[in-house]
């Protein structure tokens, strides 16, 4: 599943217009157009291998423009972030896995949707994925940490149409 997919598939799930979608990049500090963002939303790995396919008809996301794009879900669902003493914005840690931008994807649409784990485990539940609270946890854990586990493409997929499920019902 490459990050195409995944904006494809979360905008799908929660059900997000294209003018949305140009404000969430906002949101996370990117510039798109309308034009841009629908070729962020074509999946370049779907064309078949003798197809001609035009390279200007699609953009590929990258793991920092998707990052941008749910940080700025999570500020168009939530609101600006009421930020006490320090006004300067944190810089986000590169990832250390290209692995990992599925954990991240889980936990900013967890923090943007005010999801609780239990939501979680209903979502994954829903799709019939059985997974323990340990093991969840362990997902939702920072890179680096010795409990952290690499979220699956598997998961990912199965995450997203769960969450398809339980928001367009």
């Amino acid at each position: 599943m490459n990050n195409n997919d995944r904006l494809i598939r979360l905008r799908y799930a929660l059900d997000i217009k294209e003018n949305d979608m140009i404000e969430m990049f906002k949101l996370g500090g990117i510039q798109v157009t309308k034009e841009e963002v629908k070729k962020m939303l074509v999946n370049p790995d779907k064309f078949e291998e003798d197809e001609e396919v035009d390279p200007d008809s699609y953009i590929i996301v990258d793991n920092t423009v998707l990052i941008s794009f749910l940080n700025g879900l999570i500020t168009f669902k939530r609101g600006k972030k009421d930020s006490g003493k320090n006004d300067s914005p944190k810089a986000e840690e590169p990832l250390k896995n290209s692995l990992s931008i599925n954990n991240e994807m889980l936990k900013k649409v967890k923090i943007a949707l005010s999801l609780t784990s239990d939501d979680l485990l209903d979502i994954f539940y829903d799709v019939d994925v059985d997974i323990s609270k340990n093991e969840l946890s362990a997902l939702l854990r920072k890179e680096g940490h010795r409990n952290y586990k690499v979220c699956l493409d598997r998961y990912a997929r199965n995450f997203l149409k769960g969450l398809a499920l339980h928001f367009r019902d």
